[in-house]
């Protein structure tokens, strides 16, 4: 009978997230840094824990009445919670008339974030959904042409800002999405979807050969399964399969989140669970197939509810920080009031922290970060880190201060002082 994939985790966290490492110090000169006191520190964790929430800080922001106070907070919040941010550029919204996007304030907002220390993601280049309306009276052919211009235009503009990319957006459902007419479902019924993927896709690689490029989907069946096997194949640059679980209907269980996990990690690409909810209220019935369909005005948090959402939380996360293909999770909705106005967010709707903020940070910034720890080298210069996170690390030692990385498979890290 197999196990529980709960059984075990943390020794797999252990195994999968932290390292036991020699520092071996050299004094400018290449004399070891003999008999040494220094203190090490981490700074950022190499697994990204994301979070959705620069949507608010996007000009959709104005849409929904923010606040500058508003925006303030859920940056100071995201900052202390978060090493990873989700931006928004859908086109409808980016660029609501042909060829005015709005890129200045998203560059203002992504320029804030990176010297806050958090990477960004930017969502997402091609989606049916929420596409310009514009592009309608174009042909397939001049669509298309449009699509890869785009493309290349944003990862090429945000390059070293805006280094992942969510490049195309639930692809599996795309040429067959029939709730309304719109300019992308009608290339990738034209052009066929993996060939649609593809041409973006290397766009995108030749725009910045140094971006992280993903592809994110909702639809988690075989059928997802089936095209990322083609493009393998194919050679095609995704760097990452994304993996969506919004979870409104409640909590899917350890073994489902595992079993997703372990299908799409067979194909040797990181894996980033891009897009997570679980509500602390009441569920959206089960018999709901397009959660867009469930309209509810009044969908409050509940004591009960909020318990309920730490608890799933917070094994969610255990799972996904255990296996060793995993390396981002994203929640998404920052704030309860977001996607579906459904309690969904790790903060209430006046942006005070709930219980699973709380919980969640415990677990990133206590039980998998590595404090600072007081060390003396030997003789040789060299000192045993022993326990340490991936990441990234601040050494102190005789005035000087500098930075190092913790990578897998790090026995000895040599280290020149300045």
């Amino acid at each position: 009978m197999q196990s529980s994939p709960l059984t075990g985790i943390n020794q797999r966290i252990k195994k999968h997230r932290f390292t036991d490492v020699t520092l071996r110090l050299t004094r400018p000169d290449g004399r070891p840094l003999s008999d040494a006191e220094l203190s090490v520190e981490q700074t950022a964790h190499a697994f990204l824990f994301g979070l959705a929430g620069g949507i608010v800080l996007s000009p959709v922001a104005r849409h929904f009445g923010w606040s500058d106070e508003q925006v303030a907070i859920c940056k100071e919040r995201i900052a202390e919670f978060a090493n990873f941010v989700t931006l928004p550029f859908y086109w409808g919204r980016y660029e609501p008339e042909e060829g005015a996007p709005r890129t200045e304030f998203l560059r203002e907002t992504a320029v804030w974030f990176r010297e806050h220390g958090v990477a960004l993601k930017g969502h997402t280049l091609c989606w049916h959904t929420a596409c310009a309306d514009w592009l309608m009276k174009y042909p397939n052919d001049e669509i298309l042409k449009k699509q890869r211009e785009r493309v290349r235009r944003e990862v090429a503009g945000f390059a070293g800002l805006v280094d992942v990319w969510d490049v195309v957006n639930e692809a599996v459902i795309m040429p067959r999405y029939d709730k309304y007419d719109n300019a992308i479902t009608r290339i990738a019924k034209e052009y066929g979807v993996e060939e649609l993927v593809e041409m973006l896709f290397r766009d995108a690689r030749a725009a910045n050969p140094r971006a992280t490029l993903v592809l994110n989907d909702f639809i988690l069946s075989r059928e997802y399964e089936d095209l990322v096997e083609i493009l393998v194949k194919r050679r095609t640059p995704v760097d990452a399969v994304g993996l969506q679980t919004h979870q409104h209907q409640g909590y899917r269980g350890a073994e489902t989140i595992w079993d997703y996990a372990e299908r799409f990690g067979r194909f040797g690409l990181p894996l980033h669970f891009t897009e997570n909810n679980i509500v602390s209220g009441d569920l959206m019935p089960a018999d709901i197939v397009d959660l867009n369909d469930y309209k509810r005005p009044d969908w409050p948090s509940t004591p009960e509810g909020e318990e309920r959402q730490r608890e799933q939380a917070v094994e969610f996360y255990s799972l996904l920080y255990s296996h060793p293909a995993v390396e981002a999770v994203s929640w998404w909705d920052l704030a309860d009031g977001g996607w579906l106005n459904a309690p969904a967010g790790i903060l209430h709707r006046d942006l005070s922290p709930k219980p699973v903020y709380h919980a969640l940070k415990k677990l990133i910034k206590g039980d998998w970060w590595t404090g600072r720890r007081e060390l003396k080298t030997d003789a040789a210069g060299e000192v045993r880190l022993e326990g340490a996170a991936f990441g990234t690390y601040r050494l102190a030692a005789g005035g000087d201060s500098l930075n190092f990385k913790i990578e897998k498979n790090a026995a000895k890290i040599d280290i020149k002082l300045k």
